[in-house]
């Protein structure tokens, strides 16, 4: 009797074995089924996005956001349907949550910047999203798109009043990195920006210089993971400006590094008329102001014509 009892034992201990390998094997299986399922996802949008990128007639691109963005968030909705996941998007503030837990007594210094970064880009993902994303200004070159979302903020940034210029880069070159355990997303992606100042008549009365925005995301799916891939975020918070000014005119430049070995140098220009909710009382100096000696023609096109006419 105990030797059929010791027998039973082990089948029993074999079925049980059986039972949870094979629902090792099924989970794995889904898991890969999954990430193949996403980045089918990710491919079919790598695939559409080459033309919304690229498009040259800025009224046709925008009219064809909100169609291009919901084909790819009704894919990433049935995937969700499918797999099951997080549909409140919000995994990355858990995972801050679970940091500061087990942090114990030693505080994160970064926490603030990071969920301020989750915000920022989270803000980006729900207008696209919800089909409400429409940038003010678009430029195509070199494969790359640089819309600026917005053009009229004034925001308040260490209790000075800031002209906030949020930018959208479609297409800067990455290349995804393994380190070990940890995969890495390396973009390239540097900018070199110039605001010209000039009065109603054309007269320049100041320039301003800037390097990489502020609060550069370039790698936004690591704080949101359906968020549309190869895009970088970002914005330029300028000071007030002088009240003579009339008109800005702004160059972007954009340098992006090819993992081949091949560089994109893209260059976006606009001409604005200033809105008066940028400018500085009439009585106000403009802060950090310097001077710098320049050829009279280049400050002055009336002055420039009158040469060429000698």
């Amino acid at each position: 009797m105990k030797r059929y009892f010791g027998i039973i034992v082990v089948i029993a201990l074999v079925i049980v074995a059986a039972v949870a390998s094979h629902r090792t094997a099924s989970a794995r299986a889904t898991e890969a089924e999954r990430d193949a399922d996403f980045r089918r996802i990710q491919s079919v949008y790598m695939e559409r996005v080459g033309w919304m990128r690229s498009n040259p007639d800025e009224a046709s691109y925008k009219d064809e956001l909100k169609s291009f963005f919901k084909g790819y968030f009704d894919d990433v909705e049935a995937h969700l349907d499918r797999f099951g996941g997080n549909k409140k998007f919000d995994s990355y503030l858990a995972e801050l949550e679970q940091r500061a837990e087990s942090g114990g007594d030693k505080k994160d210094t970064r926490a603030g910047d990071r969920k301020a970064f989750y915000d920022y880009a989270r803000a980006r993902f729900d207008s696209l999203r919800e089909g409400s994303y429409r940038p003010a200004l678009t430029a195509t070159d070199k494969g790359m798109r640089l819309d600026v979302v917005s053009r009229d903020d004034v925001v308040m940034v260490m209790g000075k009043p800031q002209i906030r210029l949020q930018l959208v880069l479609w297409g800067a070159q990455r290349v995804e990195k393994d380190e070990g355990k940890v995969k890495k997303m390396v973009t390239s992606a540097s900018f070199d920006t110039v605001w010209k100042l000039t009065d109603a008549k054309g007269k320049l009365l100041g320039e301003m210089r800037g390097a990489d925005p502020s609060m550069k995301i370039d790698y936004p799916e690591r704080l949101i993971a359906g968020f549309p891939p190869q895009m970088v975020l970002g914005h330029y918070d300028l000071d007030l400006l002088p009240a003579e000014v009339a008109k800005l005119e702004m160059t972007i430049n954009v340098a992006s590094h090819a993992a081949s070995g091949g560089n994109a140098n893209a260059t976006y220009t606009w001409k604005l008329d200033v809105p008066s909710e940028w400018k500085l009382g009439a009585n106000e100096t403009w802060e950090g102001a310097t001077q710098e000696e320049r050829p009279e023609e280049e400050i002055d096109p009336a002055k420039a014509s009158a040469k060429k006419g000698e």
